[in-house]
């Protein structure tokens, strides 16, 4: 395959000039014929050579906190909760792998601030009953809810006042809004528990990051809101968003830039980069543009 082969070219010798060309006088071919060179050529041959014996040292990553999972330097644990939060919901995070080696990634500061038994962390893009049966018999369960939004959805508000059994865990996929829509509709475990959405006018406080639309809320904030929700306690989104805005204020008073989402951009001619020509793109695109929900 093609990266295979660039990487067994890359580790190949660097291929070296010929011995001679049209460019040589007969004194210089002699000296090569003889199996001599001039001493600046040797010289050149010996460091040259020395080069490509050097081994290679790989980068190392900064040591990174054990808790809050970000550099040591830039920790972010004095914004967590002294203890985790008491809660009584369990929560599910599905996570598309992409997501694992992103450095601004909120996952492992939600996870800090929940205890360890309450918020379990599930990363791939298949499921299924063979491959994890403790996921298969969550999504089975009458008190699961999967948060993810769509005509189907109810209002999770709305949602728990009539609901015979009060939910116990809830789902939440965390990716980019392609890669959560992968996961949901090709999994068909995903669509066993009941669906939910939030209908919640606040902005995303994630601003270092681009949004679709102004309603995107990152994985962090949906999981505050909704935790806040199924547990009637407003005190819980204070506490889940705090070390998220501690992360986006450091970014910012570093060299980042706010980040407006996709749909502001489009609306006033700021976006950068050329309308795509795939007509389905285009036509998410001018939902964008219409402020319809896609």
């Amino acid at each position: 395959m093609e990266p295979q082969e660039e990487a067994r070219t890359a580790r190949d010798p660097v291929a070296r000039p010929p011995a001679s060309s049209p460019s040589q006088t007969p004194h210089e071919e002699e000296h090569r014929e003889g199996g001599t060179a001039p001493l600046g050529e040797e010289a050149d041959g010996a460091s040259a050579d020395g080069l490509w014996q050097l081994p290679v040292e790989r980068a190392e990553r900064r040591p990174e906190c054990s808790r809050c999972s970000r550099p040591q330097k830039v920790c972010l644990c004095p914004f967590l909760p002294l203890h985790p939060l008491h809660i009584s919901t369990h929560l599910y995070v599905i996570q598309h792998p992409a997501e694992e080696s992103k450095v601004l990634r909120t996952v492992p500061l939600l996870a800090a601030c929940l205890p360890q038994d309450k918020c379990k962390v599930k990363i791939g893009r298949r499921f299924s009953e063979e491959r994890d049966p403790e996921l298969s018999d969550v999504c089975r369960r009458s008190g699961t809810l999967i948060l993810y939004p769509g005509d189907e959805a109810a209002n999770l508000e709305e949602f728990i006042l009539d609901s015979p059994v009060y939910p116990s865990t809830i789902i939440i996929i965390d990716g980019t809004w392609s890669q959560a829509k992968d996961i949901f509709y090709k999994n068909s475990l995903f669509r066993l528990p009941k669906q939910v959405q939030l209908k919640t006018s606040i902005s995303s406080q994630y601003v270092i990051r681009t949004q679709p639309t102004n309603r995107c809320l990152s994985t962090l904030e949906c999981a505050a809101v909704a935790l806040s929700i199924l547990e009637k306690n407003n005190d819980i989104q204070e506490t889940l968003l705090r070390p998220l805005q501690a992360l986006c204020s450091f970014q910012l008073q570093h060299g980042a830039q706010i980040r407006l989402s996709k749909e502001y951009l489009l609306k006033n001619g700021l976006y950068p980069k050329p309308m795509p020509k795939n007509k389905r793109k285009l036509r998410k695109m001018e939902l964008l543009m219409n402020s319809v929900k896609i």
